[in-house]
C-alpha cells in the first residue's frame, strides 16, 4: 500500500511531510534511480525529465529542490516553467522525457503544494510504479541529506515549451474561430494564467480574462472551478455567451452559460458523446464516468444509445477503464475530461475548445446542447478526518449507510469514499426525494464525526 503516493500525486502543506525538504530531495533521488534502467535501455547515460508548476508561493523552491536530486541522481533536468499539468504531460511525451513532473495541488488552496509524476507516454505513472519509487525512497534516498535550499540556483525557464504547448492547443481544433462570440474566462489565478490569455487572442472574439495575476497566494482565492458561480456572475453582467473556468493547474474546467447555469463534467461528457457518437467516433458507444456522476447523465445517454460506465474516483481509474474498453471519451464531474484521440490526459483548456468548437458547428448554445439533462437532486458532505479507517468496519457508519441503502433502494444512490488527496470523508447521496436524500447524508455524515472527526 502506498504512504506518499494519493490518486493524484503527493500533496500536503508545503514545507511540512510529505512536502518537507528531506522528503522531496528523497523523492528527487528516488525517481530517477527508478528511472535509471530506462535510459540505459535507450543508450542515454542518464534519464531525461521535464519539470512544470503551478503559481503556489512554494512551488519554485519545491522545483528547485527536485530539480537537484534529480541531478543528483544523474538524470538530465529541464525547466517549462509555469505551465498546466496538461502541458508537461504533452512534452514529455513529445521530446522524449522519461518523465514529467509537476509540482502543484490543483484546486486545494494556496498553502498546500503536490508533486505529480507523468511516463514516457504522457499518462500518469501506474501505482505499481509509484509503488516501486515509495520503496526506493524509504530503503536508500530519504537517508541522503539534501543540500541548504539558499544554495541551490534558480532554475532557468525554457519558454519556448509554453508555446509549443499552445500550437497544439490550437492544432486540436483546426479552424476554429470564436468571431462573433462573447465568452469570459477565470484562470484561477493558476498556471493558466501564462497560456490562456494568449491562446484565445489567437482566436477571435471577444474574450475577458478574469484572476490571471498570481501573486503566490491567491491561487483558487473564491476564483476558478471551485467557484464556479464566480465566472457565471460574470458572463451574467457582461451579457456573455459563455464562461470558462479552471482550476489551480487546469487539468480541467466547468462552464457557465449565459442564463447563469453552471455546467460541470457531466454535463460535458453528454455534449462530446452525442457529438462523437453523431460521427461515428464513440468507439464502442460506450462513455466512461465515475461513481460520483449523476444518475440524469446515465438517463440522458442512455437515450441516446450510449452506454455508461462507472470507474472509482480519479482520472487515472477513468483511463484505465477506457483502455480495458477501448472507449474514446470518459472523464469526472469535477471537469477533467479525457478524449484520448486528442490527448494523453485531462485538459482544461482543451476541453474548452472542444466544447467551443462544438458549439460554433452546431450553432448550439450550452444551454441547448444540454436542455434534456435532468439532474437527480445530488449533495455531497465532506467530514474532516483524522485517519482513514476502513468505514465499513465501523458498525455506527456501516448501520447508516445500510438504512440509506435500503430505503432509497432504485430511487437513489449511496457514495461514501475517501478522499485521495485531503483528509476528508466525502458522502455523496443522490435520490429522487430530496428530503431522505439530505436527512441520510447528514445522518451518515455525523456518525463519521463521531467515530473519526479531526
Amino acid at each position: 500500500m502506498r504512504q506518499l503516493f494519493g490518486t493524484d500525486g503527493i500533496r500536503g502543506i508545503a514545507g511540512t511531510a510529505p512536502l518537507d525538504v528531506k522528503t522531496v530531495y528523497a523523492v528527487g533521488l528516488a525517481l530517477a534511480h527508478q528511472l535509471r534502467p530506462g535510459a540505459l535501455q535507450s543508450g542515454l547515460v542518464g534519464p531525461r525529465v521535464i519539470l512544470g508548476r503551478d503559481t503556489r508561493e512554494s512551488s519554485p523552491w519545491i522545483a528547485n529542490l527536485l530539480a537537484a536530486a534529480l541531478r543528483a541522481g544523474g538524470a538530465e533536468v529541464e525547466s517549462a516553467g509555469i505551465v498546466p499539468t496538461p502541458a508537461i504531460a504533452f512534452l514529455a511525451h513529445t521530446h522524449g522525457f522519461h518523465a514529467g513532473v509537476v509540482i502543484s495541488a490543483s484546486h486545494n488552496p494556496w498553502e498546500d503544494n503536490g508533486i505529480k509524476l507523468f511516463g514516457p507516454d504522457g499518462k500518469k505513472l501506474p501505482d505499481q510504479t509509484e509503488l516501486a519509487i515509495e520503496e526506493i525512497l524509504f530503503k536508500h534516498a530519504i537517508a541522503t541529506e539534501p543540500p541548504e535550499l539558499d544554495s541551490l540556483p534558480p532554475l532557468e525557464d525554457h519558454l519556448p515549451y509554453a508555446l509549443e504547448y499552445v500550437a497544439f492547443l490550437l492544432a486540436a481544433t483546426p479552424g476554429l474561430s470564436l468571431a462573433g462570440l462573447k465568452i469570459v474566462v477565470d484562470c484561477a489565478n493558476g498556471a493558466a494564467s501564462t497560456i490562456a490569455p494568449v491562446l484565445f487572442s489567437q482566436l477571435g472574439g471577444e474574450v475577458k480574462v478574469l484572476n490571471a495575476s498570481p501573486d503566490g497566494r491567491n491561487i483558487n482565492d473564491h476564483c476558478g472551478a471551485l467557484y464556479p458561480k464566480t465566472v457565471a456572475a460574470a458572463v451574467a453582467d457582461r451579457g456573455a455567451q459563455l464562461g470558462i473556468t479552471f482550476d489551480g493547474d487546469a487539468d480541467r474546467c466547468l462552464f457557465a452559460g449565459a442564463t447563469n447555469n453552471v455546467v460541470n463534467g457531466d454535463a460535458i461528457l453528454l455534449m462530446a458523446a452525442r457529438d462523437l457518437h453523431s460521427r461515428g467516433l464513440l468507439t464502442g458507444g460506450v462513455v466512461v464516468a465515475t461513481t460520483m456522476s449523476n444518475m440524469g447523465l446515465e438517463a440522458a445517454l442512455k437515450r441516446s444509445g450510449i452506454a455508461m460506465l462507472r470507474a472509482q474516483v480519479g482520472d487515472r481509474y477513468v483511463l484505465e477503464l477506457m483502455q480495458q474498453k477501448h472507449a474514446a471519451l470518459g472523464g469526472e464531474q469535477s471537469g477533467h475530461i479525457l478524449f484520448p484521440h486528442l490527448a494523453t490526459t485531462g485538459d482544461g483548456l482543451l476541453t474548452a475548445l472542444v466544447v467551443l468548437d462544438l458549439m460554433v458547428r452546431t450553432g448550439q448554445t450550452i444551454e441547448q446542447l444540454t436542455a434534456d439533462l435532468t439532474v437527480f437532486p445530488q449533495t455531497i458532505v465532506n467530514v474532516k478526518v483524522r485517519e482513514k479507517k476502513p468505514l465499513e468496519s465501523i458498525p455506527a457508519v456501516a448501520e447508516r449507510i445500510r438504512a440509506a441503502e435500503a430505503e432509497l433502494a432504485d430511487s437513489g444512490r449511496v457514495v461514501i469514499r475517501y478522499s485521495g488527496t485531503e483528509a476528508l470523508a466525502r458522502v455523496m447521496i443522490e435520490a429522487e426525494d430530496e428530503s431522505a436524500m439530505r436527512r441520510h447524508a447528514e445522518a451518515i455524515a455525523e456518525a463519521i464525526r463521531a467515530e473519526l472527526g479531526a
